[in-house]
C-alpha cells in the first residue's frame, strides 16, 4: 500500500518534472494576456460598482488582477484535493466561496487597497464572475469557449500523468434530436462539426426507428441494454405492485433496471454511463438515474467547481437563462405565435439548471473520463430536449441550443485527439419530438384523464400533474435523489423536496380507471382487475367508451385486444382495423392507421409484446397537412407516440464500421452494431467466451 509520505514525493517529483520540461509558447502567452485583461476589466468594473472608494486606480487593480490569477493558480490544485476529501457536501461549500478565499487572500497581500469585510469580498467575486462571463462572451461570442478551453487543457494534463492508452468509443446522444431535425441543422449551417464529419466522409448519418414508444427510457433500454420488452411508456401503471411508475424516479428505475439487466449491457466493461435514465452495466455510473447518487469529487466534478470558468460561469449563466426564457416565453405570446404552453414557473428554472449547470457539469465529468482513457463512455445531453418541449422542436431558441451541442461534439473531437487513447465517436439519439396543440387546449382546459372518467360516467381524478410533465423534472430528480443520501441537513432539505415531486400523477382507488399518458401516447388500466383485459370485458364494463373515445377530436385511434387474441384499433367515423399476426383486415377503407404511416400495424404490434401495457391505449391524432400531432401532456413539443419525427432517431457512426442492414434500422441493430464494435476493438473480454455472430441482420 502506497503511505502518505510517498505518496505526495511522488507528486513533488511530477511537479519538479513538469516545471523542469515545461517550456513557454505563444498560445501560452496569449491565453496569460486573455486572462489578465479579463481579470482586470472584470475586477475594475466589480470594484466600481461598490458602495465609496475602494481602489487607488489602474495599479492598484492591475496588482489585483496579477494577485488573483497567481494564486488561483496556486490555490486551485489545493482546493481540488480538498473538495476530493470532504464529498459532496465539501464540493458545493468549495464551489460557493473559492472565488471569495482566492479574491480575499489577494486582498490581504496587496497594500494599495482597503481592508474588505467578508460581505463585501464574497459580492465582488461573484459580481466579478458575471462581468468575467460578460467579457468572455465578447472575446469569443461564446460564453462557452473559455470553459470547454479549461477543460481541454485540465483533461490533457490529466492524460499525460493517468491516462490508459488503446482505442475507446465515445457515445453522445443528443436527447429527442430527430435525424430529419439534424439534417435540416447541418443544412442551416447550425451544426459545422456535425456536418464536417460527414462531409469529409469519416462518418455516415443513419436513421433509426424508435417504434412505439418514442421515450427516453424505452431508447436507452434498447440502446443500452438490448431490451425491447420492458419499458411501455415514460409512465404506467403496475397492477401487480398497485402503483404508477414513472421514469422521472430513481426509485422506479431502479427496479425496471434490476428487471432487465443482464450484466452484459452496452456498458459492461469497463464502461461509463453519465447523465443517462439506465447505466448499460456500467461499473461507473455518474449522474444516471437509476443509480441516483451524487458524483463523487473524483468524477471530474472537483475540477469543474473550483476552476474559474466552472461553477461560478455555470451559476452566472444559469441567471442569464432564466431571464432569456422569460423574454422569449414573453415573445411569443406577443407574437401569438401557436401552437405554444405557458413557459413560467419551474420551467424558467429547470432550462437553466439543464441547459448550463448540468451541461457544464457532464462536460467536465466526460473529460475526465476521457483524459483517465475509459474504454467506452455514454453521455445523454438533454439541452434540446428540454427547450424544445415548451418552445416548439422547430423553433428559434430550440435551434440555438443545437449550436452548443455541436460545440460539445467539436470539444469531443479535440479532446479526442489529445487524450492517449483513440476514440471513436458516435451520435445517437433515442426519440426526435413533433409539434402539436395540446390536448387540453382542445378541450377546453379538460385533460385526458378528465374526459375518460367523464365518459366513463365516473367523476374524474381528484388531482391530474400533467401540466408539467416529469420527464422535465428528470435532471432536477436525479440531483435531488442523490443529495437524499448526503448529510443530515441537506438530506433532510432533499429528500422532502423528492417527496413533494414524487406523488403519484394519479392516485388511483379502487374501482376506476387509471389513465397513464405520456406525449401522444396513452395506456388506461382498470384498476381493480388483474392482468390485461379484453376488449369485450371492457365493454361489459364500460358499453360505448371505447367508440366514444375514438370519435373524440383529440383522439386518433384506440387500440384494444379482442378475447381471440387480436388487436382491434378504432378510429374516427365508426372505422377500425384488426391486426392479426401478419395482416390487417380494414373495415371501411378508411383505416384509422393510415395517417401513422405504414409501420403504424408493426409498431403496435410490438407494443402488445412489452410488459405492462395498459388494457387499451390511445394516441393522440395527427393532422398530416400541419404534422402535428396531439399530446395528451402540456408540452407543444412531444414524443411518445405516433406521428411527425418524434420516431424518427439518429445514428451517426464512424464508416469503418461495419452496418451493413439497408433503410431504417431498430434500435436493437444499432445496438448490436455499437456491441459488436466494441468486441472488435477487444473492449468486451466478457464477449471472448463465446462467438460473435454478424449483429446487423439485412432488412428491406
Amino acid at each position: 500500500m502506497t503511505t502518505p509520505s510517498r505518496s505526495i514525493t511522488h507528486r513533488v517529483r511530477l511537479l519538479g518534472r513538469g516545471l523542469g520540461s515545461w517550456r513557454p509558447t505563444w498560445r501560452w502567452a496569449r491565453g496569460v494576456l486573455r486572462s489578465f485583461i479579463t481579470s482586470f476589466l472584470a475586477l475594475g468594473v466589480t470594484l466600481w460598482l461598490l458602495p465609496g472608494e475602494q481602489t487607488d486606480g489602474f495599479v492598484s487593480v492591475a496588482t489585483l488582477a496579477i494577485g488573483v490569477l497567481a494564486l488561483g493558480a496556486l490555490l486551485r490544485p489545493f482546493l481540488t484535493q480538498l473538495t476530493v476529501l470532504t464529498g459532496a457536501i465539501g464540493l458545493l461549500l468549495a464551489s460557493l466561496l473559492a472565488q471569495a478565499l482566492i479574491l480575499g487572500v489577494a486582498l490581504s497581500v496587496i497594500p494599495t487597497l482597503k481592508p474588505f469585510s467578508f460581505t463585501e469580498i464574497f459580492l465582488a467575486s461573484w459580481g466579478a464572475a458575471a462581468v468575467a462571463a460578460v467579457v468572455n462572451w465578447l472575446f469569443d461570442a461564446s460564453s462557452e469557449e473559455a470553459f470547454l478551453g479549461q477543460l481541454l487543457g485540465q483533461a490533457v494534463r490529466l492524460t499525460h500523468r493517468r491516462g490508459e492508452d488503446g482505442p475507446g468509443v465515445l457515445i453522445v446522444q443528443l436527447d429527442g434530436v430527430s435525424e430529419p431535425l439534424l439534417r435540416q441543422a447541418i443544412t442551416a449551417g447550425a451544426m459545422p462539426t456535425v456536418s464536417r464529419m460527414l462531409r469529409q466522409g469519416g462518418h455516415q448519418l443513419r436513421r433509426w426507428h424508435t417504434g412505439l414508444p418514442a421515450t427516453t427510457p424505452a431508447g436507452q433500454s434498447v440502446l443500452l441494454h438490448g431490451d425491447v420488452t420492458a419499458v411501455p411508456s415514460f409512465r404506467w401503471y403496475d397492477k401487480d405492485q398497485k402503483r404508477m411508475i414513472v421514469a422521472s424516479k430513481p426509485s422506479d428505475l431502479a427496479e425496471v433496471e434490476a428487471e432487465m439487466a443482464t450484466g452484459r449491457g452496452l456498458l459492461a466493461d469497463g464502461g461509463v454511463s453519465v447523465s443517462n435514465l439506465f447505466s448499460g452495466d456500467a461499473p461507473t455510473k455518474v449522474l444516471t438515474m437509476s443509480d441516483a447518487r451524487l458524483p463523487s469529487a473524483e468524477h471530474g466534478v472537483a475540477t469543474f467547481a473550483n476552476s474559474r470558468s466552472g461553477f461560478a460561469r455555470s451559476i452566472v449563466l444559469f441567471v442569464g437563462q432564466v431571464v432569456t426564457e422569460w423574454y422569449q416565453a414573453r415573445r411569443q405570446r406577443l407574437r401569438d405565435v401557436h401552437p405554444r404552453v405557458p413557459r413560467g414557473g419551474s420551467f424558467l428554472l429547470l432550462r437553466g439548471l439543464t441547459t448550463v449547470v448540468l451541461h457544464d457539469l457532464t462536460m467536465s465529468i466526460v473529460a475526465e473520463h476521457m483524459a483517465r482513457g475509459k474504454p467506452a463512455i455514454y453521455v445523454d445531453l438533454v439541452d434540446y430536449d428540454e427547450v424544445a418541449h415548451h418552445a416548439g422542436p422547430s423553433r428559434p431558441e430550440s435551434i440555438r441550443t443545437l449550436e452548443g451541442l455541436d460545440r460539445a461534439i467539436e470539444f469531443f473531437t479535440d479532446l479526442a485527439a489529445e487524450v492517449r487513447r483513440d476514440y471513436e465517436i458516435v451520435i445517437v439519439s433515442d426519440h426526435g419530438q413533433s409539434q402539436g396543440t395540446t390536448f387540453r387546449q382542445l378541450t377546453g382546459g379538460r385533460t385526458l384523464a378528465q374526459v375518460v372518467h367523464e365518459l366513463s360516467a365516473q367523476e374524474h381524478a381528484e388531482r391530474d400533474d400533467l401540466d408539467q410533465s416529469d420527464e422535465a423534472w428528470a435532471p432536477a430528480n436525479v440531483l435531488l435523489a442523490g443529495a437524499a443520501q448526503s448529510g443530515k441537513l441537506v438530506g433532510a432539505a432533499a429528500r422532502s423536496a423528492q417527496r413533494r415531486r414524487s406523488k403519484q400523477p394519479i392516485s388511483p382507488i379502487e374501482d376506476r380507471l387509471v389513465v397513464a399518458a405520456a406525449g401522444s401516447l396513452a395506456h388506461v388500466y382498470l384498476a381493480d382487475e388483474p392482468g390485461r383485459l379484453s376488449r369485450e370485458r371492457i365493454e361489459r364494463r364500460y358499453p360505448g367508451l371505447l367508440a366514444a373515445l375514438a370519435a373524440h377530436r383529440g383522439i386518433g385511434a384506440v387500440m384494444s385486444r379482442t378475447s381471440r387474441g387480436t388487436l382491434l384499433v378504432d378510429g374516427p367515423g365508426g372505422g377500425w382495423v384488426e391486426l392479426d399476426d401478419e395482416q390487417v383486415i380494414d373495415s371501411s377503407g378508411r383505416s384509422p392507421l393510415a395517417p401513422y404511416g405504414p409501420r403504424a400495424a408493426d409498431d403496435l404490434r410490438s407494443l402488445e409484446q412489452r410488459s405492462h401495457v395498459g388494457d387499451f391505449v390511445l394516441l393522440g391524432a395527427f393532422d398530416r397537412r400541419l404534422g402535428e400531432v396531439t399530446a395528451f401532456e402540456e408540452l407543444v413539443g412531444s414524443h411518445g407516440g405516433f406521428g411527425g419525427w418524434q420516431s424518427r432517431a439518429l445514428f451517426v457512426h464512424p464508416s469503418t464500421w461495419e452496418v451493413t442492414a439497408t433503410g431504417e434500422l431498430t434500435g436493437l441493430e444499432v445496438h448490436s452494431a455499437m456491441v459488436h464494435r466494441l468486441h472488435q476493438l477487444g473492449l468486451r473480454p466478457g464477449d471472448a467466451a463465446r462467438p460473435v455472430s454478424d449483429p446487423v441482420v439485412e432488412t428491406t
